[in-house]
C-alpha cells in the first residue's frame, strides 16, 4: 500500500485526507471509495488519460484508491495528482516521506490549480499540519507568501513522478519563508506590527472623551456604541480603529489571509487586523452566514480577530441584532441547515455608531430637535438591554467647534496599545482583555480594596448585572494596563464605569 495526503474542506477549515492505493490481483478495474463527490469520480479518467498519454503502462491489476477518512465528505480537482502518482509508482520499494500533493491534471498530464488549491493551503498551514507539498508550478508565486512551507513546484505528471522517485535529493522550489515586517518576542511568540497609518487620528479634531474610549477599546478588544449628532466624528472614529489595533501572531495573519481569500480578495499577509463595514439593509443570510446546501461565511466570520462595524445601528433589523448575542458573548457563529451544520470563529470587536434620535439633533446644541418622545422612545427601543449588556464602553460624542484641535496620532495610540498588548503576554493572557474567562478575571482583574468598596457600592446603584460587573473589571483591567498598573485602582473603576450605559 501506497499513502500521500491531500486535503479538503469542511466549514471554513481544511481538513486532511489520506490518499490510499492497493493494486490487488483481480480483473482489472479502478475504483474509488471514502464518500467521493461526483467531480472526485470524474478524476478516474482524468487520471487514465494523463498516465497513458505519459507513456506509463496502467496496471492490469484490480486498483482501489481510498480517501480516508470514509465520513468526511470529499470535493474538489486537488486529488488528480495524488490518485495518478500513486497509481505511477506502485512498483517504488522506497516509502514516501509524508508528502502533500495538490494538483488538478489534464488528459495530457498537465498539472493545473484550482481555485480551492490557496486557500486549503493556507488553512493547513494555520493549522502547523503541512511541512512539505508538492503543487502545481504555475501557483508558486502566490503560493511563496504562505510561510513555512516548503512546495516542490512541477507541470507536468511526469515531473511529480521523477520528484517523488528522488524524493531524498528532491531541493523544494520554494524554501520556508517568513513574514516580511517588524515584530517583537514576547514567551516565545512572535507578534508582527506595521506602521503604516492611511487614517489618522490626527484628522478628528476634538473629541477627546471618544478618542480616549477608542483606545481603551482597541486595547483590551472592548465592544464600543459612538452616540451623537450627524457627521461629528463616530464613523471617523471607527474606520481609524484598525489602524491602531493590537498587533498579529502568524497563526492570526494566516487566519486573516485564509478569511480574505473566502471573501474574493488578494491575501496581503499583512499585520494589519480586518474591519468589516455592513449596511443596515444587509440580509440575515449575508451578516451570519448561510445557503441551503452548502454554508457560507458571513460579515461576522469574516471579521474574526477584527472589527465589525454596523453604521446607524437603531436601522439594522431586530432579528440580525439579537442574533449578535452569541458571536459577541461566545466568538462563534454557529449556521444550521438539513444538509450541514457549521462552526465559525468569530472573535471580533463591535464597533456601532448611532445618532442620538431619528433626525439626529438631540444632543446638538445648535439645531432643534424636530422628534417627539415616543419617536426618539421607539427608536431607542430598538437596542434590546440583552444586547446593550454585552457593549463594554458606550460613548455620548461632544458638540463639534471651530476650536476644536487634533490631539493624540494614530501612532501614538497605536504605541499604547502595543505596550499593553506586551504587558498582557507578559502577565501570561492567551487573550485580550475583553475575552478573559470568569477564571481567568480571577486571576488577572485584581482590585485594591479602594477599587473593591467602589465597584460594591456601584453594583448596588445601578443594579449591575453579573455579566455588567465583569466587564466592568476587564475594561478597569485594560485602563490599568495603560497606567501601566499591576493592580486596578479607584480610578480605573470609576473611569470604566463612566462608559456604562446610562
Amino acid at each position: 500500500m501506497k499513502r500521500v495526503f491531500c486535503a479538503t474542506y469542511e466549514g471554513i477549515n481544511a481538513k486532511v485526507v489520506e490518499v490510499e492505493s492497493t493494486l490487488t490481483k483481480g480483473l482489472p478495474s479502478f475504483g474509488l471509495v471514502g464518500k467521493v463527490s461526483m467531480e472526485i469520480n470524474e478524476a478516474k479518467e482524468r487520471a487514465k488519460s494523463a498516465l497513458l498519454s505519459n507513456d506509463f503502462k496502467f496496471p492490469p491489476k484490480r486498483i482501489t484508491i481510498n480517501l480516508a477518512p470514509s465520513d468526511l465528505k470529499k470535493e474538489g480537482s486537488q486529488f488528480d495528482l495524488s490518485m495518478a502518482l500513486l497509481i505511477a509508482i506502485y512498483d517504488m520499494q522506497e516509502e514516501l516521506n509524508d508528502w502533500f500533493v495538490f494538483g488538478e491534471l489534464g488528459l495530457d498530464g498537465a498539472v493545473k490549480e484550482n481555485n480551492q488549491l490557496y486557500p486549503l493551503l493556507l488553512s493547513l498551514a494555520n493549522q502547523n499540519i503541512i511541512q512539505k507539498a508538492i503543487v502545481p508550478f504555475s501557483a508558486l508565486k502566490k503560493l511563496s507568501k504562505i510561510p513555512n512551507v516548503s512546495f516542490y513546484g512541477v507541470k507536468t505528471l511526469n515531473e511529480a513522478v521523477i520528484l517523488l522517485r528522488n524524493q531524498n535529493s528532491a531541493k523544494p522550489s520554494i524554501s520556508k519563508s517568513e513574514i516580511e515586517y517588524p515584530f517583537y518576542e514576547v514567551a516565545q511568540e512572535k507578534y508582527y506590527y506595521t506602521k503604516e497609518y492611511e487614517e489618522d487620528f490626527l484628522d478628528v479634531k476634538g473629541q477627546e472623551v471618544a478618542k480616549r474610549a477608542a483606545l481603551i477599546s482597541a486595547a483590551g478588544f472592548h465592544n464600543i456604541i459612538l452616540e451623537g449628532s450627524p457627521g461629528c466624528g463616530k464613523s471617523m472614529i471607527a474606520t481609524r480603529l484598525c489602524n491602531i489595533l493590537a498587533p498579529m501572531s502568524i497563526n492570526e495573519i494566516l487566519d486573516l489571509a485564509k478569511l480574505q481569500v473566502l471573501d474574493g480578495k488578494e491575501p496581503l499577509f499583512k499585520p494589519r487586523r480586518n474591519m468589516q463595514s455592513v449596511h443596515h439593509t444587509s440580509t440575515s443570510a449575508s451578516v451570519f452566514g448561510g445557503g441551503s446546501h452548502k454554508a457560507k461565511i458571513g460579515e461576522v466570520g469574516l471579521a474574526h480577530n477584527g472589527i465589525l462595524f454596523f453604521d446607524e445601528l437603531p436601522h439594522f433589523s431586530k432579528n440580525i441584532l439579537e442574533a449578535l448575542r452569541e458571536p459577541m458573548q461566545d466568538g462563534k457563529i454557529r449556521i444550521s441547515r438539513v444538509n450541514s451544520k457549521v462552526e465559525y470563529p468569530a472573535n471580533l470587536l463591535f464597533v456601532g455608531a448611532m445618532n442620538p434620535c431619528p433626525c439626529g439633533n438631540l444632543l446638538n446644541e445648535n439645531k432643534e430637535c424636530r422628534c417627539n418622545d415616543l419617536e426618539i422612545k421607539k427608536y431607542k427601543n430598538r437596542l434590546s438591554d440583552p444586547f446593550l449588556d454585552r457593549i463594554d464602553i458606550n460613548v455620548i460624542m461632544q458638540n463639534v467647534s471651530h476650536s476644536d484641535k487634533p490631539s493624540l496620532s494614530s501612532k501614538e495610540m497605536h504605541k499604547k496599545v502595543v505596550q499593553t498588548h506586551i504587558l498582557n503576554k507578559k502577565r501570561g493572557q492567551k487573550s485580550f482583555n475583553a475575552k478573559l474567562s470568569d477564571k481567568e478575571i480571577e486571576q488577572f482583574c485584581i482590585l485594591d480594596d479602594e477599587a473593591k468598596t467602589t465597584l460594591d457600592m456601584a453594583v448596588s446603584r445601578f443594579s449591575l448585572s453579573f455579566r455588567s460587573i465583569k466587564k466592568v473589571q476587564k475594561v478597569a483591567r485594560t485602563i490599568a494596563d495603560l497606567d501601566e498598573s499591576n493592580i486596578i485602582q479607584k480610578k480605573h473603576i470609576l473611569e470604566a464605569l463612566s462608559y456604562r450605559r446610562r
